[in-house]
């Protein structure tokens, strides 16, 4: 994969949808566009997707269920012709096996443990393990199960690395003069890049305020 930038389009604006790919068009970056389960669920979301064309786009469903539904799910959307959907590696190596035969041409994308998590938040929930070891075994399990891509947090790239040869996507990308907001394990886009991910996602950094201008940031920031 050429190094690319997915923009979050979370919403449930198809306004602000249209703005976001306008906008982004022509401006030298290798773009693709995240559809958020906002988006995804929303009224007018499934039919703007089955008439956009000559995008590279990422359906963020974030599959977490048996391996039945997550497989009938995938054939449902399969219409849709995504270029990339994601799952839960959580789900279980069965889940994401069985979803895998199925996914054809899109590419299934295993999410690992989400950027608005740290170590804190695990052992409310119940897990007693660091989350990089945590995010180390995901990635394992990705790859026997050969998956096309991983999403991680760009402070765990590294690792992954080590396990899994594939595409990694990082989340939890910042402009530097911004905050974390409800993110926790965050990084800059130029950082992650060259920490190894071949893909980054950013949403807020870039569509909140001037699209154009926050464009303008990027790239002076990657260079």
């Amino acid at each position: 994969m050429k190094k690319r930038i997915f923009i979050a389009c979370d919403t449930t604006s198809l306004k602000k949808v249209k703005k976001i790919l306008r906008e982004t068009q022509n401006s030298g970056l290798n773009f693709g566009y995240k559809f958020g389960l906002e988006f995804l669920n929303s009224k007018m979301g499934r039919k703007f997707l089955l008439k956009l064309k000559n995008q590279v786009t990422f359906g963020d469903y974030k599959l977490a269920d048996i391996p039945n539904t997550c497989v009938s799910t995938i054939r449902a959307v399969k219409d849709l012709k995504l270029d990339y959907i994601t799952i839960h590696i959580s789900s279980g190596l069965k889940a994401i096996t069985a979803a895998k035969k199925i996914s054809g041409s899109t590419k299934l994308i295993g999410v690992t443990i989400l950027t608005s998590l740290d170590n804190k938040s695990l052992k409310e929930i119940g897990f007693n393990k660091d989350v990089k070891k945590i995010v180390f075994k995901q990635a394992k399990l990705a790859a026997k199960a050969k998956l096309d891509a991983i999403v991680c947090s760009p402070q765990e790239i590294k690792i992954v690395r080590k396990v899994f040869k594939k595409d990694i996507i990082t989340p939890g990308i910042r402009l530097a003069s911004e905050n974390k907001n409800d993110q926790k394990r965050t990084m800059s886009a130029k950082q992650a890049f060259q920490n190894g991910a071949t893909a980054i996602v950013i949403g807020r950094s870039l569509t909140r305020g001037n699209i154009k201008r926050n464009i303008q940031k990027l790239i002076k920031e990657l260079r």
